[in-house]
C-alpha cells in the first residue's frame, strides 16, 4: 500500500515550502525526492473523491541499477503554480482528542473573521462532504462552524490581527488570520519564521477605503491631507476643497489590522485625533459615516456600504479609487493583503488541507463572494482605470494600445531581487490563466518599473531586469513572453520618498494582447 508524507525541510526544499503531498510506493523508504530528508508520514490518506491529487512518487525499477525514478502527476488546482489538490479529503479527523474538540482553531483579524472566515470554514467543511453545515455566532468575536450534527467543528475568534500572532505563539490557535503582514518580533521560537513561504499565505486582497457621506463633494484626497485630517490638524472640510463645516472622524479600534494598516500608511508619526470615535464593527462605522454629512472614516472594501469611497493619491502619483483592479494590482495606495499564518514547522494535516483549500480556486471563489478581491487572474476591463496617464512614456502607450492589463502585478521581497511569497504562487496562476484561454507566449507582455532612487539609467536597467526575472520564472513553466521590457522610474504609484512607496514602485505589470 502506498505511503503518503510531507517534507518539513522548510526554506531549503521546494516541496516543503509548497507543502506538497508526496506518495511513495510500498517498500520504499519515506524520503523526500528533492532534498532526501525523511518525510513526516500522513496516516490518513486523501480520498480519491477529493479531486486531482498531487503525487511525487519514487519507484524501484531495476534492482541491478539500484536507481530511483521520479514521476509527477501534473494535475494542478486553481491555487496557481503550486501543485495542490482542489479540495481536502472527504473525511478529516479531529486534530486533538476529546468529544467536541475543534478540528481547527482560527484566531485573529476581525476583517477576515467577521464574514470571510466563517464562510470559508463552511465551504471547507462542505468540500469534505459534511452535511448540515451551520455558522453559529456566540458573539461578534466568537464563531463556531459545525457540520454533521456538530461532530465537525471549526472555531473562530476574531479579536484583531495582533492576536493571531500571540495566539499562534501560545499554541491557542492553529491558523492566524491577519489583515497585515507579521512584524519583526512576532515570530517566535514556537512559531518559527512566519515570513517563510511555508508559514505565510496570502488569502486575498483588500483595500482600506476612505469613506465620506454621499453628498460630500470631495472626490480625492492625498496621503498628507488624510494624515492631517485624522490627526486632528485639519478640522474643516473647506481646508481640503469641500463645503465649510467641521470634520467628524470615525476610526477602527486599536486592535484591528485595518487600523494598524491605516496608521502605518497614512498617519505615520502622527497620532489619531483624540476626539475620533472608535469602532470594532466596520459595518457600523460605515453606516455612521454614511449618515453624517461631515463624517470621514476608513473600512475594508466590502464594508463601504452606502458611504462614498474617495480616491487617494501620494506625492508624484495620480489619485486612484479603490476598486477590484487597483486593489488586485496593489497600485491603490491603501491596498493590503489578507493573510493566513501557520507555524513554519507545522505538520498538521487539517491546517495544510484548509490552507490548500483557501488559496485554491474554490477558496478564492469564497473570497470573491465575501466582497474581497480574489487572486484569480482576469483581464481587466475599466478603460478609465487602465488608460495610461498623460505623462506615460510613448513606448509604454504604444505597447498597451492593443492589450488588456491583468489583475496582478509582480512584486519583490523588501531589499531583494527575489519575488515575494504572493508572486511565487501567482506564477502558476498566470500560466493557468493563459492556458485556459489559449493565449500564446507571444500574447504576454511583462513591463517592469523601478523606484526613483539613484541614477535614472541604473533604474531603467533595474526595471528591465525585474521584468526579465519574472520572464525567466514563467519560461520555466513553459511560456515565453512576447514583450519583456522596463520603463525605469516612470509612472510611480506611490511616494518614492518612503520605504513603502519605493517598494510599491518596484513592480512588473502584466498585460495580454487582445484577441
Amino acid at each position: 500500500m502506498d505511503r503518503t508524507g510531507r517534507c518539513v525541510n522548510f526554506g531549503n526544499c521546494t516541496l516543503a515550502n509548497q507543502k506538497q503531498t508526496i506518495v511513495m510506493p510500498s517498500g520504499l523508504e519515506l524520503k523526500c525526492p528533492e532534498c532526501g530528508r525523511t518525510l513526516v508520514e500522513i496516516t490518513a490518506q486523501r480520498s480519491s473523491s477529493a479531486g486531482p491529487t498531487v503525487v511525487f512518487a519514487v519507484a524501484l525499477a531495476l534492482l541491478a541499477a539500484a536507481g530511483w525514478f521520479l514521476w509527477n502527476s501534473t494535475h494542478r488546482s486553481g491555487s496557481g503554480g503550486v501543485d495542490r489538490t482542489d479540495s481536502a479529503p472527504t473525511s478529516v479527523p479531529a486534530s486533538s482528542p476529546g468529544a467536541g474538540a475543534p478540528m481547527l482553531r482560527l484566531h485573529g483579524s476581525n476583517t477576515i473573521g467577521e464574514q470571510l472566515g466563517p464562510e470559508l470554514a463552511a465551504a471547507f467543511l462542505k468540500s469534505q462532504g459534511a452535511q448540515d453545515v451551520k455558522i453559529l455566532r456566540d458573539s461578534p468575536e466568537l464563531i463556531r462552524v459545525t457540520g454533521d450534527g456538530g461532530s465537525k467543528l471549526i472555531s473562530i475568534e476574531a479579536r484583531g490581527s495582533s492576536t493571531a500572532f500571540a495566539d499562534l505563539a501560545a499554541g491557542k490557535c492553529d491558523i492566524g488570520m491577519a489583515s497585515r503582514p507579521v512584524k519583526p518580533g512576532e515570530s517566535t521560537a514556537t512559531t518559527g519564521d512566519l515570513t517563510l513561504p511555508s508559514a505565510e499565505h496570502v488569502l486575498g486582497l483588500d483595500g482600506v477605503a476612505v469613506i465620506v457621506n454621499q453628498n460630500n463633494p470631495v472626490e480625492a484626497l492625498s496621503r498628507e491631507q488624510l494624515s492631517k485630517i485624522f490627526a486632528g490638524v485639519t478640522t474643516d472640510w473647506a481646508q481640503v476643497g469641500g463645503k465649510a463645516g467641521p470634520i467628524a472622524i470615525y476610526a477602527r479600534d486599536a486592535k484591528s489590522g485595518t487600523f494598524d494598516t491605516f496608521r502605518t500608511l497614512v498617519l505615520g508619526a502622527r497620532d489619531l485625533a483624540a476626539g475620533a470615535q472608535r469602532f470594532e464593527d466596520s459595518a457600523l462605522l460605515a453606516d455612521k459615516v454614511a449618515g453624517d454629512p461631515g463624517g470621514i472614516g476608513f473600512v475594508g472594501l466590502p464594508y463601504v456600504r452606502s458611504a462614498k469611497a474617495v480616491a487617494v493619491s501620494d506625492k508624484g502619483s495620480r489619485a486612484l479609487a479603490p476598486n477590484r483592479l487597483t486593489i488586485a494590482t496593489e497600485d491603490y495606495l491603501l491596498a493590503r493583503r489578507l493573510f493566513l499564518y501557520d507555524n513554519a514547522n507545522n505538520t498538521s494535516q487539517n491546517v495544510n488541507w484548509f490552507i490548500e483549500f483557501a488559496i485554491g480556486k474554490d477558496g478564492q471563489d469564497v473570497v470573491e463572494k465575501a466582497g474581497f478581491v480574489s487572486q484569480s487572474v482576469r483581464a481587466a476591463a475599466p478603460v478609465a482605470v487602465v488608460a495610461p496617464a498623460a505623462d506615460s512614456p510613448d513606448p509604454y502607450k504604444k505597447i498597451i494600445a492593443n492589450a488588456e492589463r491583468l489583475t496582478l502585478d509582480y512584486r519583490f521581497k523588501a531589499g531583494a531581487s527575489a519575488l515575494d511569497n504572493k508572486a511565487v504562487v501567482d506564477l502558476g496562476r498566470l500560466v493557468d490563466f493563459l492556458s485556459a484561454l489559449h493565449y500564446t507566449g507571444a500574447d504576454l507582455y511583462l513591463l517592469g518599473f523601478a523606484d526613483a532612487t539613484g541614477d535614472p539609467a541604473v533604474n531603467l536597467r533595474l526595471s528591465k531586469e525585474r521584468a526579465q526575472a519574472v520572464a525567466e520564472q514563467i519560461e520555466r513553466r513553459g511560456v515565453k513572453p512576447g514583450v519583456i521590457t522596463g520603463f525605469g522610474d516612470a509612472m510611480p504609484v506611490a511616494d518614492n520618498a518612503t520605504d513603502d512607496g519605493r517598494q510599491k514602485n518596484r513592480r512588473v505589470e502584466v498585460w495580454v494582447k487582445k484577441r
